[in-house]
């Protein structure tokens, strides 16, 4: 039997206390542990879309894609980049071929031109002036390769350097063709002239040329500055030697004071007999003592006395012709001795047949004479031509 318990003196009555509702919380560890499955979920799930056989198929073809179309956008840019370097190494050589080109060109033209210049000298020596002759300087120095540089002034220099060229060109044939046209004119006059008293020089023949006749093919011609020059030098030769055998032929005064001519050649009144006499020579008034000198080059073939002659002097020249010096009053020359064209050979006297101191000056041609006004004439014009 259960005893009872007494309550407590002076104790309060217990009551009964309803209890409100508690609120619902959520711990951290929970939350990042629901963050890290959810994670883990969806990484799981991408691998297995990465690793299904389609899809995998599908992102790889997208990536190899993207990859062929950036390589080969490499690939075109690498080659515009090949191209543009070599449009520049091609316009580079272009330009260093051209310059060599150049250089060489003017080089060579600098030493024609040195020869053209020799050659005005020699046609000046010869009394051949040309008003070009002297032909403008070319410029100091070569063009040199390499100093030019692929610029924008390069094209510039380079049409400035090949101008000068040309005007090189242009002014050295200019005076070449001056200077050859001058020669051949006039070794042309001394020929023609000497021809007409039987005088036939020989002159240097031009150079041997020849080969078959074939059809002319494509591309510049042959002929360069050096051949022009080497025609003109070959002229100066030949008027050279024209020169030289006017100066030897016997068209020269024998008297270098001017002097009356007292009779000429042809028929006459004979001063002894006043009977129509041929007279072989033309006569020359000049004081007793005046030096003779010889019209031309050649030997004294004959010093001594003559008939009719009275003291005689011969010299005698190629092309079959003799000079004879009458009435002499002494010799200056022997013979066998050579002369030359004013050679002195004697003096005026009036030996033989004369009337007064006189020179009877003669031309014979195949021991006949032959009037010696032509030759003095040719003289006159062989000086006019010499003197251009």
């Amino acid at each position: 039997m259960r005893k009872s318990v007494p309550s407590k003196p002076f104790a309060k009555p217990q009551q009964t206390v309803a209890k409100a509702p508690s609120r619902l919380s959520v711990r951290p560890g929970f939350l990042y542990g629901g963050f890290a499955a959810l994670l883990a979920t969806n990484v799981l799930t991408l691998v297995g879309l990465l690793m299904a056989p389609d899809i995998s198929r599908l992102f790889v073809g997208q990536n190899d894609a993207i990859l062929t179309a950036y390589e080969d956008r490499i690939s075109q840019l690498r080659l515009e980049v090949d191209r543009l370097q070599s449009r520049h190494y091609v316009q580079a050589g272009d330009i260093n071929l051209q310059l060599q080109d150049l250089a060489q060109t003017q080089e060579l033209l600098m030493e024609q031109h040195q020869y053209v210049k020799q050659l005005a000298d020699r046609a000046a020596e010869l009394g051949i002036e040309a008003a070009v002759a002297q032909t403008a300087t070319p410029p100091a120095d070569p063009l040199l390769v390499g100093s030019l540089t692929a610029t924008g002034d390069t094209g510039a220099q380079i049409e400035a350097a090949a101008t000068s060229i040309d005007r090189m060109m242009n002014e050295s044939r200019i005076a070449l063709a001056t200077l050859g046209d001058a020669a051949t004119s006039r070794t042309d006059e001394i020929v023609s002239t000497l021809a007409g008293i039987g005088i036939k020089p020989k002159l240097p023949s031009l150079d041997a040329v020849g080969g078959p006749l074939l059809p002319a093919m494509d591309g510049p011609e042959s002929s360069t500055l050096i051949d022009d020059a080497n025609v003109v030098a070959a002229a100066l030769e030949r008027y050279k030697a024209a020169r030289g055998a006017a100066d030897l032929a016997p068209v020269h005064k024998p008297l270098v004071t001017a002097t009356r001519t007292s009779s000429t050649f042809g028929n006459r009144k004979d001063p002894f007999t006043g009977r129509l006499a041929f007279h072989s020579g033309i006569d020359y008034a000049a004081p007793q003592g005046t030096k003779v000198l010889s019209a031309g080059a050649g030997v004294v073939t004959y010093v001594g006395q003559m008939s009719g002659y009275g003291n005689v002097v011969e010299v005698t020249h190629g092309n079959g012709l003799v000079t004879r010096y009458g009435h002499l009053s002494s010799f200056l020359a022997k013979e066998g001795q050579k002369v030359s064209t004013g050679t002195p050979i004697a003096k005026v006297g009036s030996t033989g047949r004369s009337t007064g101191p006189h020179l009877h000056f003669e031309v014979r041609r195949s021991d006949s004479a032959v009037d010696p006004a032509r030759y003095l004439n040719a003289g006159r014009a062989l000086a006019e031509i010499l003197a251009g």
